[in-house]
């Protein structure tokens, strides 16, 4: 067994890519360490880099496996402490490699794109967006002039796929702006191509260590920048192979299924996540888990959110979780709990993401009904039998607000285009937009963006193009730049 092993990692040394260049040497410390972040064993990795600095310490591996530590510390922690804290670590690393004379090597340039690449994706979650794009300007040259003296090198794939797919579907603003002056511009559907193709080769070459780090980013794009109907399917597909070890592999499942109505397996998930004081702390999973549990109406759900709440250093989604807890306590019927609830949310916390943004409305607007709520809720789940049962014997009348009545319509139409009931699910959708287009709300800009993904179902390309036309001439309303991307995208689909 001990000389199987033996022959195992000598192997490793003889065919893994990176040992080939003295100066960028993924020996085994190196590989241990990389394992190690890609399970979020932070400290682990901490640790292999250590005993690598003291062994080899010109190794040019080290400064890139620091500045992945860096990441997924921010990730994992969403602290704009630790972030203006580590950022200073980039310029150092820089240095170290492009001082480096192994310059013949094809992880010369890469390791460089990488730190910028990391560093950019970071920025973005922090609202520095002329240095975002600044870091992806360079690391995209940076992959760029890579791909041309090593055009076999498949590793350029993966930050060139992220780059296409993040770019390509880049909802107006500063960040799209300034890389548009910059001559730079993505294509989401070369994005998803070259992640594709890595996902499935990579486990058959040389590569294959770097093939949950190419899951990791697929995942992401497939559901948070594609919203591909096939993110479920393919996250689940090319996860399974990653051990059972990794946390992140519980955090790319979980929050896949979550977004994709799995509830009752993303509950079943979570339970099962490695724990234990090797593993990073990762608040967001509890708050995961609460939005799971909630989405079946389990008021249990409160534990999971006051525990995010009680852990958390970070600066996301502490509007949400309070909204949430307001939600359980209205649920319990308890109105007072709800509005002071709804003031934490208002009050606490930052607006960095969407949802925060968009808990601070809501909480700032009217109480909601709970039957369109627990409606709501059991959608998301993906419990449609029991969501249409909260709207059972109610119609657009029984409402006195624009808003509810726009919100019932909704909600119903979301119902029934999930069920496959198309012609309800239109005629709801279409009495979304006449009732609601007008108002601040996102329910009827995002009925249009659902009607036209109905019609392009249905091949009917005419219907499907004024679908989407009229979700993006719909303006000022919540949500308004992810709608009216989903929406472009929808017409470059027809064209």
């Amino acid at each position: 067994m001990i000389k199987c092993l033996r022959f195992f990692i000598l192997s490793i040394f003889f065919i893994f890519p990176l040992s080939l260049f003295a100066n960028f040497d993924f020996n085994a410390n190196c590989l241990n360490a990389y394992r190690s972040i890609f399970e979020l064993k932070l400290g682990n990795a901490r640790a292999y880099i250590a005993t690598e600095k003291k062994q080899r310490p010109n190794n040019s591996i080290i400064p890139l496996l620091e500045n992945y530590v860096d990441y997924f510390t921010i990730l994992t922690s969403e602290s704009k402490a630790d972030f203006d804290k580590l950022k200073a670590n980039k310029s150092a690393r820089l240095d170290q490699i492009s001082d480096d004379n192994d310059r013949n090597s094809p992880y010369y340039l890469y390791a460089q794109a990488e730190i910028n690449l990391q560093w950019a994706l970071i920025r973005g979650r922090f609202g520095e967006y002329f240095n975002a794009a600044m870091e992806i300007k360079k690391a995209n040259g940076l992959l760029q002039d890579n791909a041309k003296k090593f055009p076999n090198f498949h590793l350029n794939m993966k930050g060139l796929g992220l780059i296409n797919a993040v770019l390509g579907n880049l909802p107006d603003g500063t960040l799209k702006s300034t890389l548009s002056a910059f001559g730079i511009k993505g294509n989401l559907q070369n994005g998803l191509n070259m992640f594709e193709k890595l996902a499935e080769n990579l486990p058959k070459s040389s590569y294959e260590p770097f093939y949950e780090e190419v899951v990791f980013y697929y995942a992401y794009v497939l559901t948070d920048v594609a919203h591909s109907a096939s993110a479920y399917a393919k996250t689940m597909k090319y996860t399974e192979r990653i051990a059972d070890t990794s946390l992140l592999k519980s955090y790319l499942q979980s929050y896949v299924c979550i977004k994709n109505a799995h509830n009752d397996e993303a509950i079943s998930i979570l339970a099962k996540k490695p724990e234990g004081g090797t593993y990073q702390p990762f608040p967001y999973l509890d708050y995961l888990e609460g939005i799971a549990h909630l989405n079946k109406l389990d008021l249990n759900a409160a534990s999971y959110f006051n525990r995010f709440l009680q852990t958390n250093k970070g600066v996301n989604y502490i509007k949400d979780a309070n909204l949430h807890l307001g939600w359980i306590l209205l649920l319990k019927g308890d109105k007072a709990g709800y509005t002071a609830y709804a003031a934490k949310a208002i009050n606490n916390g930052y607006t960095y993401n969407e949802k925060d943004k968009q808990a601070k409305n809501e909480a700032a607007g009217p109480v909601p009904l709970v039957d369109l709520l627990k409606a709501r809720l059991l959608y998301d789940g993906g419990y449609l039998t029991k969501a249409l049962q909260a709207l059972d014997d109610q119609k657009t009348t029984d409402f006195s607000t624009d808003k509810d009545k726009t919100e019932f319509n909704y909600r119903l139409g979301r119902i029934y285009d999930d069920l496959g009931k198309d012609d309800q699910a239109l005629a709801a959708y279409q009495t979304t937009i006449n009732q609601g287009k007008n108002l601040k709300y996102y329910f009827a800009a995002n009925a249009a963006l659902q009607m036209g993904k109905v019609y392009e179902r249905r091949k009917n390309a005419t219907k499907a193009k004024e679908a989407f036309n009229m979700a993006i001439a719909m303006k000022n309303h919540e949500y308004e730049s992810s709608i009216e991307n989903q929406a472009k995208a929808g017409l470059r689909r027809l064209n």
